[in-house]
């Protein structure tokens, strides 16, 4: 490394002292809270419809869960513009621990639903404004240091949270589960609301007051909501038509969204792929899309063809979140000169690792498979640090907030899209629990085949985020 590079870059030590510690621990237990969330309740479900029933109400926990998460994501860059930082992620973190509440206290699997909207809603709103505290309170040199830190707590959850949900069941109860996360939400709003620093004040002026895009924001949440159950739906009639709806949706809304003035919800021309931030956001949402094949199906596919078991399969899969770890972790310190040349590199081993789980998976070994898993995160590691460093300097000022609290929520929709497009792979192949060997070995290859034209978009709308002039 280079002088320059010492200069411009920032060691851990910098992010580590007084005056930036204590927003960091601040950020980071809002990212867990988030991260833990979903994983501890997959491990406690089966204990929860025991003793409250609503098994056929199962999936919808997670998918009303992924709908509030979406949806307030795209809200918060504008309600951070409108109102700071403080507010919002205190109002967010109130709203997640009352949802754990809720749902520790369901008498019936109906309310643990409405706590689970709430606990989307907090969630996705707490992380979301994890993003724009990034860059509000963290100078530009120690964000690629502050975003490995909330990898470092992602891949952490993914341990942990199912690890916390066992014990929960094991030693205590579910509801206990729900109970300890709820008072952990409820310390971080009063930590939110008397520690924040006072620098994160509202961006916009009085005349720009406008109130929040509900209709809109009906409009996205019909699209998470079309789309969740299309990978739901067990008939491939229900689910293309599912999907068609989502993507009729989300296409209005991105339209309505991009003609709005001072309430847009997500940066001017999102999606567009001319437009550098466009192109970061097109690139984003392809990823995440091209990248769900093994985390949904990967666990099934391993124990038909290659008779891996259960637990096995599941660190498969962890492998991912620890690579992504690593990446992040190890490449933070690199210099803003570097992004470009660092984006691009992650996403090439991204669509790496999407063809080399195309012949992986149904041929093995399985520890080739762990190979291309781990270059799936750590291409996710290395680019995902400096997209928000690099998009900042591209994006216009008063666009910086929406494009922050948008990576993750984009995220989180190409994720939900992409379970929606595979089961819809998956389905069109033929696939069944009681296939043999065979039969899944052409289900795992048109799963993969089909989820790399989105890798090739990705890879598309890298190039041109990257060659833009800051």
């Amino acid at each position: 490394m280079t002088m320059a590079d010492r200069v411009e870059g920032a060691a851990w030590r910098d992010l580590l002292r007084r005056d930036t510690a204590a927003s960091l621990a601040l950020v980071c237990l809002g990212v867990w809270l988030h991260a833990a969330d979903s994983l501890i309740v997959a491990t406690m479900m089966p204990a929860i419809v025991a003793g409250i029933g609503g098994d056929h109400l199962v999936a919808w926990n997670f998918a009303l869960y992924e709908t509030g998460s979406i949806v307030i994501g795209a809200a918060s860059g504008l309600i951070a513009i409108r109102h700071g930082l403080r507010r919002p992620m205190t109002i967010a973190a109130l709203a997640f621990g009352v949802g754990c509440m809720v749902s520790a206290l369901a008498p019936a699997m109906q309310v643990m639903l409405a706590g689970r909207v709430l606990q989307g809603l907090g969630g996705g709103g707490l992380t979301a404004l994890a993003f724009v505290s990034a860059r509000r309170l963290f100078p530009a040199r120690l964000i690629p240091r502050v975003m490995a830190s909330m990898s470092v707590i992602w891949g952490t959850s993914a341990f942990l949270g199912p690890l916390f949900g066992g014990l929960f069941v094991t030693y205590a109860n579910w509801r206990t589960g729900f109970a300890v996360f709820g008072l952990q939400a409820l310390g971080l709003a009063l930590w939110i609301w008397f520690g924040l620093a006072p620098a994160d004040a509202p961006a916009a002026d009085g005349k720009d007051k406008e109130r929040i895009p509900f209709r809109r924001l009906g409009l996205l949440s019909l699209a998470v909501l079309s789309v969740t159950y299309a990978g739901i739906t067990a008939t491939p009639g229900g689910m293309a038509g599912a999907l068609s709806a989502g993507l009729t949706a989300l296409a209005l809304f991105a339209r309505l969204d991009s003609q709005s003035a001072g309430d847009r919800l997500l940066p001017r021309r999102a999606f567009d792929p001319r437009d550098p931030v466009g192109a970061a956001l097109m690139m984003v949402l392809a990823v995440s899309i091209a990248t769900m094949g093994l985390s949904t199906y990967g666990p099934l596919l391993m124990a038909l063809i290659h008779d891996t078991p259960p637990l096995l399969a599941g660190y498969v899969v962890a492998t991912i979140s620890i690579a992504w770890t690593v990446g992040a972790v190890l490449s933070s310190g690199l210099a803003e000169r570097h992004d470009p040349k660092i984006i691009a590199a992650g996403l090439c081993l991204i669509f790496a690792s999407g063809v080399g789980l195309l012949y992986a998976v149904p041929n093995g070994p399985v520890g080739l498979i762990v190979i291309f898993a781990a270059c799936e995160g750590l291409g996710f590691g290395l680019s995902w640090t400096f997209i928000l460093r690099r998009g900042t300097r591209l994006i216009r000022t008063e666009d910086a907030d929406r494009f922050s609290a948008g990576l993750p929520t984009i995220s989180r929709l190409g994720y939900a899209f992409g379970a929606s497009a595979v089961g819809i792979f998956a389905n069109a192949a033929g696939f069944s629990a009681g296939a043999g060997l065979d039969e899944a070995a052409h289900v795992a290859r048109v799963i993969f085949a089909g989820s790399l034209p989105f890798a090739g978009i990705a890879l598309l709308a890298m190039l041109r985020f990257v060659t833009a002039r800051t």
